[in-house]
């Protein structure tokens, strides 16, 4: 996983979850307390709301995302400009400023006039954006969105989202955003959950994470809330994303966030990641990576990421399963055909537990091929395993 930096701050896997505040100076933006046309106003809330509760990076929008509204020009954002670049020179606190933007032209003269990042909206449908983020070595938010500048993040199923981020290439110092919300007509709230179930195959580009998931609709509509209840949702599903991979959190209500986010990051699994020096002869540093694999979908995204073979993205994923409910043939069948299928099983004792319990492990692919060699022997067994493709692959 590559780290990124921004202006000095750290961001990926070495680093703790970054939280993203959020200042708007469009008048059209929808949540009322983060909207300032005011410098002086702005820079108050950035230093006391923002930055004073726990925020990293401060993320200036221009203009609403809001399909109800009328996209502005780049010489529209230009005109705004003036008012953020003049609000973030008087916050007397010292984060991360990034500004939202999808145009590069707006992104040069941010970034040339105190600006340390950028959130490109449109994912480098401008193709000049990843151009100027290298000239001014910025780091750059990357959301998937379809290659135009019509309008942002009208993805709406993870494959598509994940070609989308890919499009156009990544820079060293690219953070990717899946773009959760309901930014096109088409998009579901189901496809927004069926992307933060899959969030862990986005580490498959190897760049850092952002999400922006607080109080969106595919959360509150799992919990009926509206947007002034939906809070504790957010909060909820932040931990999970950061347990889940995510490096930065955008988010209006930081405290609560950065609270969720260290509750996510602390009980993250340990992953080795270290690096062995070389020696003054022909051998290079050797780096050792553990990755966040659970599936075979995950471990497609890796073996695409470095050039290989998905074929073994099924023998990279463990399962463990218990079986019970067995007769003491179908005892004696699965164990003759687990180990012809390099799957491990271990028997329980039915005379101490009362039952016949099974544990079998292997890879997904291990399991299969024991689906196979137990065929022709045992029809609740074949349905039994059959059961776990279905839930490694709804689709299938």
């Amino acid at each position: 996983m590559q780290n990124v930096t921004a202006a000095g701050l750290g961001i990926g896997d070495d680093h703790p979850p970054r939280i993203m505040g959020v200042l708007n100076v469009s008048e059209e933006s929808p949540y009322d307390p983060s909207v300032y046309d005011d410098p002086g106003e702005a820079a108050a809330y950035v230093d006391s709301e923002l930055v004073g509760e726990g925020a990293d990076i401060v993320d200036v929008g221009l203009e609403s995302a809001n399909k109800r509204f009328e996209v502005l020009s780049a010489e529209e954002e230009l005109d705004r400009l003036d008012t953020a670049v003049e609000a973030i020179e008087s916050v007397s606190g010292d984060p991360v400023f990034s500004i939202e933007t999808r145009y590069s032209e707006v992104a040069d003269e941010a970034l040339s006039r105190g600006f340390d990042m950028v959130n490109d909206i449109c994912g480098f449908a401008d193709p000049e954006m990843p151009v100027i983020c290298r000239e001014h070595d910025a780091a750059v938010v990357k959301m998937a969105s379809p290659p135009d500048l019509e309008r942002p993040g009208a993805v709406e199923k993870p494959d598509d989202i994940y070609e989308a981020l890919k499009r156009g290439g990544l820079t060293d110092k690219t953070i990717v955003d899946p773009a959760f919300g309901g930014w096109s007509e088409d998009k579901t709230l189901e496809d927004d959950r069926e992307t933060f179930r899959r969030l862990r195959e986005f580490r498959g580009l190897g760049q850092p994470i952002l999400v922006s998931i607080n109080r969106k609709n595919f959360l509150r509509d799992l919990a009926d809330r509206s947007t002034e209840e939906a809070l504790p949702v957010s909060l909820a599903a932040t931990s999970m994303a950061v347990e889940r991979g995510a490096h930065v959190i955008r988010t209006h209500d930081v405290a609560e966030t950065a609270d969720a986010a260290k509750i996510g990051a602390a009980f993250t699994r340990d992953r080795v990641r270290t690096a062995i020096p070389g020696d003054e002869g022909d051998r290079e540093t050797l780096r050792v990576e553990e990755l966040d694999v659970t599936t075979s979908g995950e471990a497609a995204r890796h073996l695409e990421r470095i050039a290989a073979s998905s074929t073994s993205a099924d023998e990279a994923a463990m399962r463990v399963v218990e079986l019970s409910g067995l007769s003491s043939d179908e005892r004696e069948t699965l164990a003759q055909a687990a180990t012809d299928a390099g799957v491990t099983v271990e028997p329980g004792d039915p005379t101490t537990r009362g039952d016949s319990a099974i544990l079998l492990a292997g890879t997904l692919a291990g399991l299969d091929r024991l689906q196979r060699t137990v065929e022709p022997n045992s029809d609740r067994i074949v349905a039994a395993l059959a059961a776990l493709e279905a839930v490694e692959d709804p689709e299938r």
